[in-house]
């Protein structure tokens, strides 16, 4: 059974996405910019589940720039659109305003509703810290496959980044700048407090020891607090995702924590570099599926097995 959407578009700030019949709000998209140490960005906060169920964290105490699910290069030719401290190798994390940037919301090409969801298409500009601008992106947010039998409902989120300087654009890591486990840059999500030490699940494996790996999904299982119950996310990279926009499909190399905290990305550039030319578009589109509920394997693979790209 699926339920109709409503869209709330509170001009300047946030949209917010609600489920009409019960008023379970889905989501927040904060597009104003945010402290500067920060690395100002769009983000999704609160994520919740069909129940109402919070499974996003803002601003926790460890990482000030962690916000619910968002974009963000941790490596950019230099410069930390991630935000806080930048790591340098020999050095560890160094507190380098120089080079914090910042990912601009331009505008709303589309905000709607449609009988199978809701779709947003936004317009955002990249620039390091002191303001050029470095790349062009262009957005889309889908909420979609509200599924109240089954408590589950489906995001799709995918990014066109457009190279605008003279030189490569270069995505890295702090693992490919020298720091073990740590390649985590682009789609970022970031767990309740209560996520700590949950369960990590792949087509095939199972743990924290899957960092690094390779899989088309990898789901992420926590249980909350003060309320009985888990919840299960599920991160899922598009078969037709690619390092330049053209050539061969490029599976994700995941970056994935349960402790100290509980955290997802399918990462840029996890190993190596990942360079793109100018003028080139790098393109990059990913699925989460938000569900009440421990799922275990079969469910999940059944589950999005009925989604289609």
């Amino acid at each position: 059974m699926t339920h109709s959407l409503e869209l709330t578009h509170h001009h300047g700030h946030h949209i917010a996405v609600t489920v009409a019949d019960s008023g379970v709000e889905l989501l927040r998209y904060v597009y104003r910019a945010e402290d500067p140490w920060e690395a100002p960005k769009p983000y999704i906060h609160p994520l919740r589940t069909l129940s109402g169920r919070v499974v996003t964290d803002y601003r926790p105490n460890d990482h000030r720039w962690h916000k619910g699910l968002q974009m963000t290069a941790s490596h950019l030719s230099g410069q930390n659109l991630w935000g806080g401290n930048s790591y340098v190798h020999g050095k560890g994390y160094q507190a380098l305003p120089e080079r914090v940037g910042s990912m601009a919301h331009a505008g709303f090409d589309e905000v709607s509703v449609h009988d199978d969801g809701i779709r947003l298409a936004e317009r955002l500009t990249w620039h390091p810290h002191s303001g050029e601008h470095w790349a062009d992106e262009t957005r889309r947010i889908e909420v979609h496959d509200i599924d109240e039998e089954g408590r589950s409902w489906a995001l799709t989120w995918s990014s066109a980044i457009t190279n605008r300087r003279e030189e490569p654009l270069r995505f890295g890591s702090p693992t490919t700048h020298g720091r073990e486990n740590a390649g985590y840059t682009g789609l970022f999500w970031r767990g309740p407090r209560a996520f700590r030490d949950g369960r990590i699940l792949t087509p095939d494996a199972e743990g924290p020891g899957l960092m690094g790996q390779q899989a088309d999904w990898l789901a992420y299982t926590g249980e909350h607090d003060e309320v009985d119950g888990h919840a299960t996310l599920v991160f899922v990279h598009s078969p037709g995702n690619d390092h330049t926009g053209a050539g061969g499909a490029h599976p994700a190399h995941w970056f994935v924590r349960s402790s100290p905290f509980a955290a997802v990305a399918p990462s840029l550039a996890f190993h190596e570099e990942l360079a793109l030319a100018p003028g080139a578009t790098l393109t990059r589109r990913y699925r989460v599926l938000v569900a009440d509920g421990a799922w275990d394997r079969e469910r999940i693979t059944s589950r999005i097995g009925r989604l289609s790209w």
